[in-house]
């Protein structure tokens, strides 16, 4: 899956305007999480690209993407709807991580006895400042939970949605198929994941 190149802000926002969704991967050229974000990004296939855009801009070309999404650390990649900035990724993450949020597939099934179980719908709300965050995303990605990962620092509309729903600020927030969890509660998760 070929990435466009993009070289200015103006640019990016002329292409993402008439698409359902578009990615854009802000990165570093030669730091090493930037090439790893890069490398496993470019190794996505069957995307719609009727539907999807995949663009990239190296920070270090283009000066006027990242001041404009407050992004002070790379690589990110920025997720849009309609044109709208919906999610922000922190970091390099796993093939199938990428793979199940551009294609926006947030169930993964096991086979038990035979059976396929669909994972229940998960999203983390997060700031990249909160270790409790992290130590929250790295248990779900040990148990290779598939989540949507949102920033609310960087998506104030996100912010309310997740303040709607538990009506506290703090984070780490939870949402497993419709029910709250505040902070990093590993029993309540296990309990509605059916982790062990």
């Amino acid at each position: 899956m070929e990435w466009i190149d993009v070289f200015s802000l103006s640019q990016m926002q002329e292409m993402i305007e008439s698409k359902d969704k578009a990615f854009l991967l802000l990165y570093k050229k030669g730091s090493e999480s930037s090439d790893c974000a890069l490398s496993r990004l470019e190794t996505l296939s069957d995307i719609d690209e009727e539907k999807i855009l995949l663009l990239k801009a190296n920070v270090m070309e283009v000066k006027d993407i990242h001041p404009y999404y407050e992004i002070t650390s790379v690589p990110t990649l920025l997720q849009f709807e309609k044109g709208e900035l919906k999610n922000v990724i922190k970091g390099c993450m796993t093939e199938d991580y990428y793979n199940s949020l551009i294609k926006g597939i947030y169930f993964k099934s096991e086979v038990k006895n035979g059976e396929e179980t669909p994972q229940k719908r998960v999203i983390v709300y997060s700031t990249p400042s909160c270790p409790w965050c992290t130590r929250l995303k790295n248990y779900l990605k040990e148990k290779n939970v598939k989540f949507e990962d949102v920033d609310v620092a960087a998506n104030r509309s996100r912010a309310e949605e997740m303040q709607r729903k538990s009506g506290q600020m703090g984070v780490p927030q939870t949402d497993i198929q419709g029910q709250i969890i505040v902070g990093f509660d590993k029993p309540k998760i296990n309990r509605l994941l059916g982790l062990n």
